[in-house]
């Protein structure tokens, strides 16, 4: 590892490679507590972090659950500010994840799958630094690999091992640099996630009052929907499944390997325009129209239904399927004591708010623009953190100079 780092250092001037202990004095843990289902009011309950408050790039403090009584009492690390909190124990692409803490955090708690990483006192760097590259795509990859564990959904990285792990370390100018162009650019990409976040309140908005619960003009969805139950017979190899948040997804997308049987003869075709859930998550909002795929299969356990499009608008539908209306009439369908399942003619028991077609097609060319709109933006920010990581990668590996930044003008 040492020999691969050193090959970057050519032309460097006051590059050194040091290990992770020169940076760090100590590790603060917490402790397992019996925590809520729900998280802590901001304002004055405590709480105790879930190793997702790190998982995904930047620090969440809503991930936690709530906690009191004895489980308060044994809580004993709070979040502080200028710190990096990691993930010592997760699945194998999560674990060793980490994030910089901006602010203290007097009411939340590590728990004890967390680390609290302490800076050296004696080191001047920036930790903000320190964070960026733990981080990165590269180190993140060798926290991986020091993970041991023989479970394959849960890993844990010993202490020792992060301490000795070495690192590519600028001059201090330098780590300055680059830890300003990063904030930069996040400060960019939270900005358009507040404004997705907006859309996302304006949509849920309007769906409401498209959507009322109270009854009006409301037909039961038998009326126009028609379950559609063919058998594949090797017409596509194409293997799907129906998630609450993306849709129609390839399994290998979300697994990293086919997951279906060997033989697909006898699964559920699904063609394009049509819908399909899982009786046993459409409670959870796995439910979706096929749009990007001509024609595909699902496994026998989906139902696929068709609409009458002569008596509903499909867009209409589609998002009818995101209201509140939807998911309190589907819930209340549900049967079952354990896993709850939605039989298909329950579905078609339930009744929704159907205007003339020339009303509904207003309606969801209206709201069409409104997700149009959001996508965009989803799009924008997964570009901007697309450039940002290939930008931050390549200066923290010194491939690349940060340039002088434009200081604020005095007046």
């Amino acid at each position: 590892m040492r020999k691969r780092l050193a090959k970057t250092m050519k032309n460097k001037e006051g590059w050194a490679i040091s290990p992770i202990s020169e940076f760090v004095s100590d590790f603060e843990s917490g402790v397992s507590v019996i925590g809520e289902d729900t998280p802590a009011n901001e304002n004055n309950e405590y709480g105790v972090l879930k190793v997702s408050a790190v998982s995904y790039g930047k620090f969440n403090p809503r991930e936690n659950k709530a906690i009191n009584g004895i489980s308060l009492a044994r809580a004993k690390t709070t979040v502080k500010k200028d710190r990096i909190v990691m993930s010592r124990a997760n699945s194998p692409e999560l674990v060793g994840a980490s994030t910089y803490i901006p602010i203290d955090y007097p009411t939340l708690f590590l728990s004890d799958k967390l680390w609290q990483l302490m800076p050296n006192p004696k080191k001047i760097f920036s930790m903000y630094w320190l964070s960026l590259v733990l981080s990165s795509q590269q180190v993140r990859k060798k926290l991986s690999k020091l993970a041991t564990g023989t479970s394959q959904s849960m890993k844990n990285i010993p202490k020792e091992r992060v301490l000795k792990m070495n690192v590519l370390v600028p001059p201090f100018a330098i780590q300055k640099q680059i830890s300003e162009i990063i904030k930069i650019w996040n400060s960019a990409i939270e900005k358009i996630e507040g404004l997705i976040f907006e859309k996302e309140i304006a949509y849920t908005r309007q769906l409401n009052n498209f959507f009322p619960k109270q009854k009006g003009d409301n037909f039961k969805i038998s009326d126009f929907c028609q379950e559609i139950s063919v058998r594949n017979n090797n017409e596509s190899d194409r293997v799907l499944s129906v998630t609450n948040h993306s849709g129609f997804v390839l399994p290998e997308d979300q697994f990293e390997k086919r997951v279906a049987s060997a033989d697909v003869s006898k699964y559920k075709l699904v063609r394009r325009g049509q819908f399909a859930y899982n009786p046993s998550r459409i409670n959870v909002g796995s439910i979706a129209r096929l749009d990007d795929w001509d024609i595909g299969v699902l496994s026998p356990m989906y139902t696929v239904f068709k609409l009458d499009e002569k008596k509903i608008e499909t867009d209409y539908f589609l998002h009818w399927l995101q209201s509140k209306h939807a998911n309190y009439h589907i819930r209340q369908c549900a049967q079952g004591s354990v896993r709850k399942t939605v039989a298909f003619a329950d579905f078609q028991e339930i009744e929704m708010p159907i205007p003339d077609l020339k009303r509904q097609k207003k309606i969801a060319v209206y709201l069409n623009l409104l997700r149009r709109e959001i996508s965009i933006l989803k799009k924008v920010a997964q570009n901007y953190t697309s450039e940002k990581t290939f930008l931050m990668n390549k200066l923290l590996a010194g491939e690349w100079e940060p340039p002088e930044l434009e200081k604020e003008a005095t007046t």
